[in-house]
C-alpha cells in the first residue's frame, strides 16, 4: 500500500525530515503525499518535494489520503535517537525509509529563491556598509522554548543563552565584526546593544541572511541547521540536549561547545514528562569565563581580526534605518521607501 507522511513539530525538525523524504520520493514513490502540519514554507526550498507537500487544511486532501497508509514519523520516540546513535536527519531517514542500520547523514539540497537571496544579500551588505566592518556574524541566542518575562529571559528547557551572555557576546564580537541578532523576541537591555535586529524577518528570509553572512553562532535552534545545510562556519553552544542528536559534530566547519556534557540527562520529550530531569536541565546553558573565551576564540580563529579597527556598528536607537530597528513596528521591504505622515 502507498504511504503518506505527516510531518509536525518545530522548524528544525521539519527541515531535518527533508533529506529522508527526498530519498523516498526518488527511490520508492514519486507521487508520495507529504502533509505539513507545520512550517509548510520550509518544503519550498526542496525542488524535489515542493510539489508533493500539502497543508493540513487543503480541500480534497482526504480523497488523496484515504487509500494510503498514514505514517507520522516521530524521531523522539525512536530508540536510535534517544540513545544518541542517530541525529534528527538520520532518525527521520530510518523511519521514513524503513532502515534498520543507521545511515550516513544525508545532505540537504536547499534552493533559496531569488527574493530571499536578495533580502539576505542586501541586509548583510547594508550592515557592513553602515558599521564599516568587513565581516558579519549572525547570532541566534534563543531556542524555541525561550520567553521574555519583564526584564528577564527564561528558557526552562536549558537550550538558550543566558541574558548576561547574550550581552557580553554581542559586545565582544562587536569589537571586530558587525552582528545581526536572529531573534523574534526583544532582548531586555539596560543599554543600547551593538547588534542589528531585522524586524519581522520570516524563516525563509533568515535562510537568505545566514547564506549571505560570514559566520553563525547559535544554540539548539533553527539557525544551526541552516548553517550546516548552507556550508557556513558556525559555533554551536549546547546545554540540555545532545550534540549527537541535534547538531553536526562531523561537520569540520562547526565548533560545538558542549556546556552541559558533564551534568546532562536525556530529557524524554514526546515520550514521558519527567519534571525532575527538566528541572535539573534548566541551568545547563550557564557557563563561566573560560567557555565565553572559547566561544569568542572560535569566531576569531575562523574570521581573523581586522588589522585596523573601524567605526562600530550603529547602536539600536542611534541612526539605525527603520528596517533594522528593534523598536520599529514594521520592517521596510527592500526597494521601498517608508511612508511618512
Amino acid at each position: 500500500m502507498k504511504k503518506s507522511f505527516f510531518i509536525n513539530g518545530g522548524a528544525g525538525r521539519v527541515l531535518c525530515s527533508i533529506p529522508g523524504l527526498e530519498y523516498y520520493k526518488e527511490n520508492v514513490d514519486s507521487d508520495v503525499i507529504i502533509v505539513a502540519e507545520a512550517w509548510q514554507e520550509l518544503f519550498l526550498v526542496s525542488p524535489k518535494l515542493r510539489h508533493n507537500v500539502w497543508p493540513l487544511n487543503s480541500k480534497g486532501l482526504w480523497d488523496k489520503l484515504k487509500d494510503t497508509e498514514i505514517v507520522s514519523p516521530e524521531p523522539y520516540r525512536f530508540n536510535a535517537y534517544f540513545n544518541q546513535r542517530a541525529n534528527l536527519i538520520q532518525a527521520f531517514d530510518m523511519l521514513v525509509n524503513d532502515l534498520s542500520d543507521v545511515p550516513e547523514t544525508k545532505n540537504f539540497s536547499l534552493e533559496i529563491n531569488k527574493v530571499d537571496q536578495v533580502y539576505g544579500h542586501n541586509l548583510v551588505s547594508q550592515v557592513k556598509e553602515k558599521s564599516k566592518k568587513d565581516k558579519v556574524v549572525v547570532f541566534q541566542p534563543l531556542g524555541s522554548g525561550a520567553k521574555r518575562e519583564g526584564d528577564f529571559l527564561i528558557d526552562s528547557s536549558g537550550r538558550s543563552f543566558e541574558l548576561r551572555d547574550i550581552h557580553r557576546i554581542v559586545e565582544e564580537l562587536n569589537k571586530h565584526y558587525a552582528v545581526i541578532l536572529m531573534s523574534n523576541i526583544d532582548i531586555p537591555t539596560p543599554k543600547q546593544m551593538g547588534a542589528v535586529v531585522p524586524n519581522g524577518a520570516n524563516l525563509l528570509q533568515w535562510m537568505g541572511v545566514v547564506n549571505a553572512a560570514d559566520y553563525f553562532i547559535g544554540c539548539d535552534s533553527m539557525g544551526q541547521h541552516y548553517a550546516n545545510a548552507l556550508n557556513k562556519p558556525a559555533t554551536v553552544v549546547i546545554g540540555a540536549t545532545y550534540p549527537e542528536n541535534i547538531s553536526y559534530p562531523a561537520n569540520k566547519d562547526f565548533t560545538i561547545i558542549d556546556v552541559g556534557k558533564s551534568k546532562r540527562q536525556y530529557v524524554p520529550f514526546r515520550v514521558t514528562q519527567d519534571m525532575a530531569i527538566e528541572r535539573d536541565s534548566e541551568d545547563l546553558m550557564i557557563f563561566d569565563d573560560k567557555i565565553f573565551d572559547k566561544i569568542i576564540k572560535s569566531v576569531t580563529d575562523k574570521l581573523g581580526k581586522p588589522t585596523t579597527e573601524k567605526k562600530s556598528v550603529p547602536k539600536l536607537g542611534q541612526n539605525v534605518p527603520n528596517m533594522f530597528s528593534q523598536n520599529n513596528a514594521q520592517a521596510v521591504p527592500f526597494g521601498q521607501k517608508k511612508k511618512t505622515s
